[in-house]
């Protein structure tokens, strides 16, 4: 499968002409989205205006520039046919490996973790880059896998897919559980949709639960060594024992504090551990059915990450529950639109990726949503296109981008024959199968 796969670097038949235009809902959706970010941002990032050397105006600046830098990537990868994502696919996933692996080495630590890099003064964090590059080598390897003449990926792809998500999985866990069980939830669901067989899922869905088991324990117990090291002059200089506390340990006791339902959650007084999610609560309460309105959050000042892990708290305090039911009905819009573009396509790869970066979208911001209201434990994770963060913008654009260009370029099924065969071309003959996905 690599061997025909790596052969389409330089494919003998030229790309195809665009079958139709980029979709104009998946592009009035993004636009929405940065007019929402924009919005809510400026208000968010009020903790940040001290520390900006230009002044009030200086966050929101700097937020601007990486949504129309984003905006442009969309564009050019919009312009580009979807078989050209086949071998970009391999050097993407090679390089956010290798971006990880060094970040978990030298990396900068943020919240407990190695999570980020520098590079020519931009900070980046590779799990985000991560994510994107195994939802594109999952459908890389389902394309590449499908059963012929009928519904469904083989055995194999499953294997395939699930050796991907353990190796991915493997290097997000050690930054945290989060994301881990988001691409877990994401590569599950494309595999569910591109029509894996249930015996082949609870196999994998059993192995996913033995390796997460066996990594739970060996991090917690390389946590509690490196806590235990202390050198003899009592500075903690390794880069282990910056973990005072194991990441496992604080894993549990979110669990626990959120399961907890002894005291309503309005009730709750706001204490070190729990200030994050009282004052998220209470925004969202003072935002009421329509919110306060633009600019004037009250809580924006007080709570911590209000620009990025706790967005929607600020979202739903201004606009109120409306604009939060608005905000929520944008991504499943979304999911939707894709949905149409993926019963469409005539060949099996552009749907897969199509409803790959969907889904990826639509259950990030689903896990934001969550955490942020209460309805699961407290953890971090941006809020697609409008919580602040540069890569985070960056991979979420290259998401949209690839989605539009399979709008564009991938032909439908009433296309004219001649056009299905010339797309078909452009793919390793392995990958060349048509979609039988039934959505």
């Amino acid at each position: 499968m690599e061997s025909t796969i790596t052969s389409a670097a330089s494919p003998a038949v030229s790309k195809p002409k665009a079958v139709g235009k980029s979709d104009k809902h998946i592009w009035g959706i993004m636009l929405m989205l940065c007019v929402v970010s924009v919005i809510e941002l400026y208000s968010a990032s009020s903790r940040e205006v001290a520390s900006s050397s230009i002044g009030v105006m200086g966050p929101l600046l700097r937020h601007l520039v990486m949504l129309a830098g984003g905006l442009g990537i969309t564009w050019f990868i919009a312009r580009r046919h979807f078989s050209d994502f086949v071998v970009a696919t391999l050097v993407f996933a090679s390089v956010s490996v290798a971006m990880m692996v060094y970040v978990m080495l030298f990396g900068d630590y943020i919240n407990g973790a190695r999570r980020s890099m520098t590079l020519l003064g931009i900070g980046i964090f590779p799990a985000e880059c991560l994510k994107l590059s195994a939802v594109l080598m999952i459908a890389l390897i389902m394309a590449a896998c499908q059963n012929q003449g009928q519904t469904g990926i083989s055995g194999k792809g499953v294997v395939y897919s699930g050796l991907v998500v353990v190796v991915f999985s493997g290097l997000l866990f050690t930054q945290g559980m989060t994301n881990t069980v988001l691409l877990v939830a994401i590569s599950f669901s494309m595999l569910m949709i591109a029509g894996a067989k249930f015996k082949h899922l609870l196999m994998l869905a059993g192995a996913f639960l033995a390796a997460g088991a066996v990594a739970i324990g060996v991090l917690y117990m390389v946590d509690v060594k490196a806590a235990q090291l202390t050198p003899a002059d009592g500075a903690q200089t390794t880069a282990l024992t910056h973990r005072k506390v194991s990441r496992v340990e604080t894993w549990i006791a979110r669990l626990t504090r959120h399961s907890d339902n002894s005291v309503p959650r309005w009730e709750l007084p706001a204490t070190g551990e729990n200030r994050q999610e009282v004052l998220s609560y209470m925004a969202q309460a003072h935002g009421g059915v329509f919110g306060v309105g633009p600019g004037n959050s009250r809580e924006a000042a007080r709570l911590p990450l209000a620009f990025s892990d706790y967005i929607y708290a600020i979202v739903v305090e201004e606009l109120g529950l409306a604009g939060g039911i608005f905000v929520l009905l944008l991504y499943l819009w979304l999911l939707g639109r894709a949905a149409g573009i993926v019963s469409r396509c005539n060949a099996t790869y552009p749907a897969l990726l199509v409803l790959g970066m969907a889904v990826m979208i639509a259950f990030q911001a689903l896990f934001h949503m969550a955490i942020v209201t209460g309805v699961g434990p407290v953890s971090g994770q941006p809020l697609p296109l409008i919580s602040k963060g540069g890569t985070s913008i960056l991979v979420t654009c290259i998401a949209f981008g690839i989605m539009l260009s399979v709008s564009r370029t991938a032909t439908h099924k009433n296309s004219k024959n001649q056009d299905k065969r010339d797309e078909l071309d452009t793919l390793p003959e392995q990958m060349s199968g048509t979609n039988m996905m039934q959505l």
